[in-house]
């Protein structure tokens, strides 16, 4: 299922995102003349650090959601193109040098199908650095989420509701990477837990994208008490005594090659 995203709301709200991205353009170790494919380049921000680092190459940043997309856009440049598509359906073949992606794949639920995609887009040579959402990434969140489902007047609402995310732990992710027929496989999880500075920025967060998949089909009173009840829970359960907000961040990280 595509969910659709405020472009210009994630891009305030995506600090923690960036950050991760950062550290992992900077252990790409570019020579400036790949072509790259950002797997959900949301607001189009990391995908630009990516151009500048390759002027000799050349970036595509794929999202589905129309919003991520209409915030990235004015963005493009001459190394750097956008183009909503679902990742799901990623139809490239020997195209890529690097295949990237931060803070997205958890929204994607075959990961067999998404490597064997991925395997297909890169060149003999070719590389792709994964960092998702892993097993028990925003453990609090996802307990007032359920908490909010769980009651009487949401309850009906959500019986037909899929889960929106796919958290594996790194061991069983390993099993998997390593069955896509890749020549050199990495994968390791690691603690990210974050403290938010203050509950505003909390719940920029929990707004996008956090909350999105859960208001979709919800009706606009069911919307906003659904929305507030899970922020009251979630600033019950993460504000410290200094103002800020502690939430739970697991991530998975996939390094592999394919073979020249």
């Amino acid at each position: 299922m595509t969910h659709e995203f405020d472009g210009k709301k994630y891009a305030k709200a995506s600090a923690h995102q960036n950050e991760w991205g950062t550290r992992l353009i900077a252990e790409l170790h570019l020579r400036g003349n790949e072509r790259i494919l950002d797997l959900g380049c949301g607001d189009g921000a990391l995908t630009s650090r990516l151009a500048l680092l390759v002027p000799e190459g050349e970036v595509l940043g794929i999202d589905a959601s129309r919003g991520m997309i209409g915030a990235a856009s004015p963005k493009a440049g001459s190394n750097l193109r956008f183009r909503r598509l679902d990742i799901n359906e990623l139809d490239f073949e020997d195209e890529f040098d690097v295949v990237f992606s931060n803070a997205t794949l958890h929204w994607v639920k075959d990961h067999r199908r998404l490597l064997r995609n991925v395997r297909r887009a890169l060149r003999p040579g070719g590389r792709l650095r994964f960092n998702f959402a892993g097993e028990g990434n925003c453990s609090r969140l996802c307990s007032a989420i359920n908490e909010a489902m769980s009651r009487d007047e949401y309850r009906q609402l959500f019986e037909d509701f899929e889960w929106p995310w796919y958290m594996p732990g790194p061991d069983d992710y390993r099993l998997l990477a390593e069955s896509s027929r890749f020549g050199m496989v990495r994968v390791w999880g690691e603690n990210a837990d974050r403290f938010f500075p203050d509950q505003a920025a909390m719940i920029g967060w929990i707004d996008q994208p956090g909350l999105v998949p859960f208001l979709a089909n919800l009706s606009a009173e069911a919307k906003r008490s659904f929305r507030n009840f899970v922020v009251s829970r979630m600033i019950e359960e993460t504000k410290r005594e200094n103002g800020t907000c502690f939430e739970t961040f697991r991530r998975i990280n996939v390094s592999a090659s394919v073979g020249r």
